[in-house]
């Protein structure tokens, strides 16, 4: 019995912050982290890394669930997430992300002195995010950029330093998740204008905003091709890889119109956990081989 009650709690935080979506920067973050140390680091850095990602993910996305708890309740789409309904507490969930928060603060000092000095930073960008929907259109591009300190994290973590290559893929990694939230943002379009939600899709309408994802899904591609002529551990596997991404890419845009939104889903999310999973594979293959 309390065994099956531990089980229901688990899948239900799991639930609450998307864990099935964590695929999207962990594997940007793995590796980067691959490249930093030219293979693979120490167990130990691994280890803090690893803690550091998904306590700062886990948080991230609780924290987004109590701050938008009105507004997914007035949605029709969301009115059925775990908050709206009463499932869970605000106490509870703003608890679980202090107790996420706290976790990848203590990874970063474990890491080194510069990653504990930026935590802030992420920890500010992982909290405004929630926000930007109510004052600006450019609230994906934010979501982006606090995905990709997940790559650009993993890099500082094991050199201690900044250089070119992973703000290439910290870029590439802005883009991409840009892209498919704008996808998936499309589909509360009228809901959006009418209750005032910033978006892109809310303020350039849905035709054109599909068209800024496409275009923010080639410049992402763009980048990934610098990260592999910056890397001289990334060659043929990891551009067979981009060649495929870019086929799932355009799938991705043909699965959806202004007229016909009802693969939007699929097209976000689906898909982009299969780019996630081969740029993984690819990535991690080249750079280990």
């Amino acid at each position: 019995m309390i065994l099956t009650k531990i089980f229901k709690k688990t899948r239900d935080y799991g639930i609450l912050v998307m864990f099935s979506h964590t695929i999207f920067s962990l594997s940007f973050a793995l590796i980067s982290m691959l490249l930093a140390s030219n293979g693979f680091p120490s167990p130990i850095k691994v280890f803090w890394i690893l803690l550091a990602f998904m306590g700062a993910r886990t948080g991230a996305n609780a924290i987004n669930r109590v701050i938008d708890a009105e507004i997914d309740a007035r949605n029709p789409r969301t009115s059925t997430r775990q908050l709206p309904q009463g499932l869970f507490h605000k106490k509870e969930i703003i608890l679980f992300t202090v107790v996420c928060f706290l976790i990848m603060v203590i990874s970063a000092a474990m890491l080194n002195p510069l990653c504990l000095l930026l935590s802030p930073i992420a920890l500010f960008l992982m909290i405004i995010y929630s926000y930007t929907k109510r004052f600006t259109w450019a609230c994906h591009l934010v979501l982006g950029i606090t995905s990709a300190a997940a790559p650009v994290g993993a890099w500082l973590a094991v050199t201690g330093k900044i250089s070119w290559l992973p703000l290439f893929m910290g870029a590439a990694n802005t883009l991409w998740v840009a892209g498919f939230d704008i996808i998936y943002g499309s589909q509360d379009y009228d809901f959006d204008t009418i209750n005032g939600i910033h978006s892109i899709p809310a303020r350039f309408g849905v035709k054109n905003a599909l068209r800024i994802a496409a275009l923010f899904h080639g410049m992402a591609l763009i980048l990934l091709i610098g990260v592999g002529i910056l890397s001289n551990q990334l060659g043929v596997i990891y551009y067979i890889g981009l060649v495929l991404i870019s086929i799932l890419f355009i799938a991705e845009h043909k699965m959806v119109s202004p007229d016909n939104l009802t693969n939007v889903k699929v097209a976000s999310y689906g898909i982009n956990q299969i780019i996630s999973i081969v740029f993984l594979i690819c990535g991690v293959l080249d750079a280990l081989i």
